[in-house]
């Protein structure tokens, strides 16, 4: 005889209410979860966040950084080595990772962080031997010890990658270094304040301008697939960012192409340079224009703008008057109606008044 405990109504009503009440409990929870998860990660609450976790883009077609570097391809596979990367933060609009490194130049000497983006495309599978165009993006200010394209609150890589679906733009891998070696912005008391080293190799002081066109390229190029000619490098940047970036392109136009300078000064105005006039004039957008044109190239791309309510308006009149679309160096301007000198003026900017197309017209993109 098989035994069977005894029923009553108490149990077959308190174990369906039991579970009902847990059934809720647990959609609750993952209501909540839900809910709770993108805010949590936004804000870089652990552990809703991947801030900080390893992360690399130096994988060629065949998997491993390094890649074969085929004969005749425009692309350049990874160098190597890895550069430890590891995530800052993410693009809210499409899930895509900003990424740091502390990198130590071979020819600067200089040791400093850099910031990279990938566009999506960067994943496709369609492109996995294709190399991608590069744009090194230069803060004003400071310059240290951050660079603030890095944030997405300014919308540079979201606007990158909506441009890029829309035809606007090519799909850039952004390198955003440090533009400065230290910051003489923090303390109003010190007598250097508002110092710069207007991404130069000032003599006597640390090397930025071979750290910004010969380093950081490096550490590119030994982490991602590039492009091999100066048909996938350029500058943008606001303010000194700006003016270091146009200056590098005029001083080194067999390695770079094109530029986006939003409200650059002209010449270079640190007094670092005290006591070195040569060296100062050999890093001035002026001198290097009228050198180029007189050497016939090779032809340079130069978009400027510039907001109408700028405190200061920078020469840039004058310098695309004097040299604008003169032999090697072609120049584009625009002026944003009650754009004030500000980085928020300046990405949308680079839509509104065609630079971002100019730009990408003449350089190269990824191919499948």
């Amino acid at each position: 005889m098989t035994y069977s405990p005894p029923t009553t109504n108490r149990t077959r009503r308190g174990r369906p209410a039991r579970t009902k009440r847990w059934v809720v409990a647990a959609a609750s929870v993952v209501t909540l979860g839900l809910v709770a998860w993108p805010v949590m990660s936004y804000f870089e609450i652990p552990p809703f966040t991947d801030k900080g976790d390893p992360i690399s883009f130096g994988k060629g077609a065949d998997g491993k950084g390094g890649g074969d570097q085929a004969p005749g391809s425009k692309a350049l596979m990874p160098l190597g080595p890895d550069a430890g990367f590891k995530v800052s933060g993410t693009v809210p609009e499409d899930g895509s990772k900003v990424a740091v490194t502390t990198y130590e130049g071979k020819k600067s000497g200089f040791k400093g962080k850099v910031w990279v983006w990938a566009p999506k495309e960067y994943d496709d599978p369609k492109y996995a031997k294709s190399g991608f165009p590069v744009l090194i993006a230069l803060p004003g200010g400071a310059g240290f010890p951050n660079n603030y394209w890095m944030g997405s609150d300014l919308k540079l890589q979201a606007s990158i990658s909506k441009w890029a679906k829309e035809g606007k733009s090519l799909p850039f891998i952004i390198a955003m270094p440090v533009l400065n070696p230290e910051n003489h912005d923090k303390d109003p008391k010190d007598p250097k304040l508002g110092q710069y080293w207007d991404g130069s190799d000032i003599p006597g002081q640390p090397k930025m301008g071979t750290w910004l066109t010969e380093d950081v390229p490096q550490l590119i190029k030994e982490n991602f697939r590039t492009i091999k000619s100066r048909d996938g490098w350029a500058f943008m940047g606001s303010s000194t960012g700006a003016s270091a970036g146009l200056k590098s392109v005029l001083q080194k136009p067999d390695k770079f192409k094109a530029v986006i300078a939003s409200g650059p000064d002209i010449v270079p105005d640190s007094r670092l340079w005290a006591g070195h006039a040569k060296e100062k004039a050999d890093n001035s957008s002026d001198v290097l224009a009228q050198r180029l044109i007189a050497s016939k190239g090779p032809d340079v791309y130069l978009g400027f703008q510039v907001g109408s309510s700028e405190p200061v308006k920078p020469p840039i009149d004058r310098f695309v008057d004097k040299y604008g679309n003169k032999g090697p160096v072609k120049t584009k301007y625009h002026v944003i109606q009650g754009g004030e000198h500000n980085a928020a003026s300046y990405v949308p900017n680079m839509e509104t008044g065609g630079l971002i197309q100019w730009v990408s017209e003449h350089m190269q993109g990824p191919t499948p």
